[in-house]
């Protein structure tokens, strides 16, 4: 017997019993689809306020079981499209897509696509997981053939489309048509329905709640499919693709949206992904509600100003207690809906003339004062001539008014003087983590930022030198009322309370000219402020502090695109700071300053003890 025919009889015979232990498997097999109607939804996970009381909360949509006749026939269509061509052909398996996927596995030397029909993914609903690994795609396959062998086509659709994940806790066609347009998937029009079956490919991506852009365009490719089909024709394809993805707003959403998404980040990152939405988890964050509420509609009124001009105008707003660092009130961008890109926590900006009290900062610590004066005049370090944003020159001044002015020659001229040293040695205790350069462009605040990082810098001036990491969570307990996670932010003494005092005084001396602007219409409360507007109106910042509060608002172009022609910070930024502080109850307060620091009258110029405080030339400083 030649050895090839040995070789054709045992295999043979491997595949024979291979077909007859299928064979057996199949039959002897029983699947129960009632076991996914047995879930256990879990428990939501709340959210807190600063008063204690719910404001949001990560759960699971109710599933709301609906049958395939009062289903669109728009949806399942488009599920037909998208996942499975040859649904109401095949028997579990499509052979056609295995010889493909295996043609494209071996090509690239590793899993990179699959073809998984509609019934294996009921039964990674039911038995599997999502690994890509060999042995669960041989677990897929069998027992997609028991399910083709127990229950019909409309029956395993049906399971499928009522437990589908859309991202976000949602679950089932009914419930996120639901949570999506606010009707039942009844009535979804052929767009949403191809919105919907797109999403499944990869819910964390195209779910609309988060990428409405990346949903569009992968619901686009739905539709084309479709088409391909024959379920749609060319007219309805071109109008369907032409319309927007438009989602119903509810109030869970309307409130801090862009801090909602922070705490679920943190908490994944603590949790894992898998019990967020049904760990029970209560979280006691830092918000304050009518702080937040104020801070949105001031924040919107003036960018939507600003966008008449200029459309792609963005930012950010944070404000936060200045005694604990707890953030109040926290927006991420004109319209979450749009973008969740969190401005005032991920964006990266040059911080501009924000920077400078540290520089002086650094200088009063290393012995200066700021009675003592400097000269304003023309500077050629190299190659570069910098200017004052006056284009002029004013002489000799003191480093009071220079500050208070934001005078450009005299803060390179301090920071040649104090060295970088100095700097680079206190930047970190402000908690500023980028890397700083040893360029006297420094002093004009050339290094970046987030609003986050400018907030908790210029707090060091209105809490008596101590930096406190600014953070939004307090504590988190488990269902059984554990804390599993408690906030101890990072705090240091960043300056003493008499070199702090004495940069928070001059910090004082713009507000109070605000003040006087604005004598019927200003705030009661000591105030502290700055303004920074970097190169070619880029980014206009402003932050300023109460006693009891510090809130900073950024404004910029999320490209970096310059915001327009005489753009600055004063006219942007400052008066949506104003709009807040106007809206809120302060109280005659004062800043606690160090009780050893006295007050001097000077001549902003010449440093010159004066013994009026009403001459237009007085400054008052503390020493």
């Amino acid at each position: 017997m030649s050895i090839i025919r040995i070789f054709f009889i045992i295999t043979s015979l491997f595949f024979s019993c291979l077909m007859g232990a299928l064979f057996f498997f199949v039959h002897n097999t029983v699947i129960d689809l009632s076991v996914l109607e047995q879930y256990n939804p879990g428990k939501p996970t709340i959210l807190l306020d600063d008063q204690g009381i719910e404001w949001a909360r990560f759960a699971l949509d109710r599933r709301l079981p609906i049958s395939l006749q009062q289903m669109s026939p728009h949806l399942i269509h488009a599920f037909v499209a998208a996942e499975d061509h040859a649904f109401f052909q095949h028997q579990g398996i499509s052979w056609k897509g295995i010889l493909r996927s295996i043609c494209i596995n071996i090509y690239h030397g590793k899993i990179v696509q699959g073809a998984s029909t509609i019934t294996q993914q009921l039964v990674k609903l039911l038995f599997t997981d999502s690994k890509r690994t060999f042995m669960r795609k041989i677990k897929d396959q069998l027992f997609a053939l028991v399910v083709e062998q127990q229950f019909s086509k409309e029956h395993i659709l049906q399971t499928y489309l009522n437990h589908v994940f859309f991202g976000f806790g949602i679950y089932g066609v009914e419930a996120a048509s639901q949570r999506f347009w606010g009707k039942s998937a009844a009535e979804i029009s052929l767009d949403q329905a191809a919105v919907l079956a797109g999403i499944v490919k990869n819910p964390s991506h195209y779910c609309p709640l988060k990428y409405p852009l990346s949903s569009q365009k992968r619901r686009n490719v739905v539709l084309h499919s479709m088409l391909q089909q024959k379920f749609i024709t060319q007219e309805d394809y071109e109008q369907a693709k032409l319309s927007e993805v438009q989602l119903i707003v509810h109030e869970n959403d309307l409130c801090a949206p862009h801090l909602k998404e922070a705490v679920r980040k943190t908490l994944e990152g603590i949790v894992g992904k898998k019990t967020i939405y049904t760990g029970g988890y209560v979280i006691q964050t830092t918000l304050n509600r009518a702080l937040q509420q104020i801070a949105e509609n001031a924040f919107k009124e003036g960018v939507a100003q600003l966008r008449i001009k200029n459309s792609a105008i963005d930012g950010g707003l944070l404000s936060i207690e200045v005694k604990t660092g707890q953030i109040k009130a926290l927006i991420g961008g004109f319209d979450f809906s749009v973008s969740k890109f969190n401005r005032a926590l991920q964006a990266r900006r040059q911080m501009g003339s924000i920077f400078k009290p540290l520089i002086f900062a650094a200088a009063i610590d290393a012995g200066a004062h700021f009675a003592q004066t400097e000269i304003d005049e023309p500077l050629n370090i190299k190659t570069w001539n910098p200017r004052n944003h006056s284009r002029r020159f004013e002489g000799e001044m003191t480093l009071a008014r220079a500050l208070a002015y934001s005078n450009n020659i005299i803060i390179i001229k301090t920071l040649l003087s104090v060295g970088y040293e100095k700097v680079f040695d206190l930047a970190p205790r402000f908690g500023i983590k980028a890397p700083l350069q040893p360029y006297p462009s420094l002093a004009l605040g050339c290094v970046e930022g987030t609003l986050k990082d400018a907030v908790g810098m210029f707090n060091v001036y209105a809490n008596n030198g101590i930096y406190i990491e600014p953070h939004y969570i307090r504590w988190i307990k488990d269902e059984w009322g554990h804390k599993i996670f408690n906030v101890q932010p990072h705090q240091e003494v960043a300056l003493s309370s008499r070199v702090s005092g004495q940069v928070a005084k001059v910090l004082s001396i713009g507000m109070d000219k605000a003040r006087k602007r604005n004598a019927t219409g200003w705030i009661d409360s000591e105030a502290i402020g700055k303004t920074g507007t970097t190169n070619d109106s880029r980014t206009c910042w402003f932050v300023g502090a109460t006693p009891e509060l510090i809130t900073g608002v950024y404004l910029g172009c999320d490209e970096n695109e310059p915001l327009g022609y005489n753009v600055y910070a004063v006219r942007t930024a400052f008066p949506i700071w104003k709009k807040v502080y106007m809206s809120i109850h302060h109280g005659k307060k004062k800043f606690s300053y160090d009780p050893s620091l006295k007050e001097y009258c000077i001549h902003a110029k010449t440093g010159e003890l004066l013994d009026n405080p009403h001459d237009p030339n007085a400054l008052t400083i503390l020493c």
